[in-house]
């Protein structure tokens, strides 16, 4: 998709005031697409990745349509979790900051009521909220849909996840049928499909290509280790890569639990975001990673869809997520907004014929590395901290500690002692990974970016001893089984 500059797109001069002042200038493929059939008033259908740009897409037309004088709700934003409905209000509000008299008002659950019974009755023009907590304003009656012009629903596919299909129905049900209904979502499936068919009328779809959904600005790669190393591998990169800022997502809050404890053991700056946290925690650890008191941030799925924060290096899939589409959403925490950014995907076992599975998805590549050795870490380490060291001496931007080096130095010790020393104390104050010996797997049993039986692959042919253990013993099967596919038990 083409790409155009935001004074193309026949926005008002107050909101291209807004952009300008946010750092932007050139729009998105998923803005430049979107946004002009969403100002004609035309119902919209978006597909695009998180981290495209779509807030903007959807939030830029609605403020555009808002009639300030008139002190009722005319735009209502659903988002599937609190977090994404609080970012959303927060782009709104800056991307409406020259827009005068336009309000906007996020609501969810874990909020004050009273907070939001005064927003509304004060007239926000742009409602921002969870399906729960929209439909229990809409039944109390302290939220009119009567004067509706646009609904958006952002990452629908999510709330469908989420199990708020009927509360979305039942809203869209009670709007206005003149209103102009624009829904964006990483995928399209099924039920989200017939909510497109009965609720929109011949919708204009933008979609981004399918090798585009990953964001091809994300380096992917992937190592096979065995489950109970994999706290010393991630150190390991961490330490090789030079990460400083990065999500690290696992399957269950007991397994985020337990990862955060060893890092901040081995010395690294941790934090965790799971579901059994309330929304004041949550919120005062987003506020610390956003500030970067906090280097690593360890979540189950919960976050992975709405967290919105710049600048994220790396994110580790500590855990394989479930499916393709948690994958693609994981992995857009990073390489935002067209900067460069890495996944890292660990798989133990058999969980790599579930990579196979990630990677026909996604349409695209998952390169395999091999575990880095304790001797490259601390190669590394050591260039990290010979390069840093010199940049001070360079820059002689330091305390001087003349009297203390002077005394060492009169008592016979050779400067080359006395730096060593040092050293060798600030390696035992800082151990982070732990010298444990890792087993080298040479080989996957298959490559997971690989055909599977019946394509070109030579590791699927005859006389390959893989095509026999696939077949069965004595291998005399027919037909070859897919890796993980068994065959259904015949009914008596």
């Amino acid at each position: 998709m083409q790409k155009k500059l935001f004074g193309e797109l026949g926005l008002s001069p107050e909101i291209l005031q807004a952009v300008t002042k946010m750092g932007f200038e050139e729009a998105s493929p998923i803005q430049s697409e979107a946004i002009p059939p969403l100002m004609e008033g035309g119902d919209v259908v978006g597909q695009s990745q998180t981290g495209s740009g779509k807030t903007a897409a959807f939030a830029i037309p609605a403020i555009e349509k808002v009639d300030p004088k008139l002190a009722q709700t005319q735009v209502l934003i659903l988002c599937p979790t609190r977090e994404l409905a609080v970012q959303v209000a927060e782009e709104t509000a800056k991307l409406a900051s020259f827009s005068k008299g336009v309000r906007e008002l996020p609501i969810y659950g874990g909020q004050s009521y009273d907070r939001q019974f005064r927003g509304l009755k004060q007239g926000a023009h742009i409602v921002i909220g969870t399906p729960g907590r929209i439909l229990d304003h809409i039944e109390k009656g302290t939220l009119k849909l009567d004067q509706i012009k646009t609904i958006i629903m952002d990452e629908a596919d999510r709330m469908l996840d989420m199990g708020f299909l009927d509360d979305i129905k039942m809203i869209l049900s009670k709007t206005p049928d003149s209103r102009q209904t624009v829904l964006f979502s990483a995928t399209v499936p099924r039920p989200i499909a017939g909510l497109i068919k009965t609720f929109t009328k011949d919708p204009t779809w933008v979609k981004i290509e399918a090798q585009s959904l990953t964001v091809p600005a994300i380096d992917q790669v992937w190592y096979e280790v065995h489950g109970r190393t994999k706290i010393e591998v991630l150190c390991r990169l961490i330490d090789l890569e030079d990460v400083r800022f990065a999500i690290i997502f696992c399957a269950t809050k007991i397994m985020v639990d337990d990862l955060v404890e060893h890092l901040i053991a081995r010395g690294y700056l941790a934090d965790k975001l799971h579901g059994d946290m309330s929304q004041m925690m949550r919120e005062r650890v987003m506020d610390r990673f956003r500030r970067r008191s906090v280097e690593f941030l360890v979540a189950t799925d919960v976050a992975a869809r709405g967290l919105d924060v710049k600048d994220i290096e790396v994110v580790f899939n500590y855990d394989l997520p479930n499916d393709g589409e948690d994958y693609v959403h994981r992995i857009g925490r990073t390489g935002r907004a067209g900067s460069q950014g890495k996944a890292i995907t660990f798989v133990s076992g058999r969980e790599v014929y579930k990579l196979q599975n990630i990677i026909r998805f996604t349409k695209g590549k998952i390169r395999r590395e091999r575990v880095p050795t304790l001797e490259q870490v601390e190669e590394r380490r050591a260039n990290i901290f010979f390069d840093t060291l010199r940049t001070t001496l360079e820059g002689a931007d330091f305390r001087r500690y003349d009297d203390h080096i002077d005394r060492l130095l009169d008592q016979g010790y050779t400067p080359t002692d006395i730096i060593s020393a040092l050293m060798h104390l600030r390696e035992e104050e800082n151990p982070k990974a732990s010298g444990e010996e890792i087993p080298i797997i040479e080989k996957s049993r298959f490559d997971p970016n690989e055909r599977g039986p019946g394509k070109s692959s030579s590791k699927w042919k005859k006389g390959n001893r893989s095509y026999g253990r696939q077949q069965g013993r004595g291998g005399k099967s027919k037909k070859p089984r897919y890796p993980g596919d068994f065959p259904k038990r015949k009914k008596k």
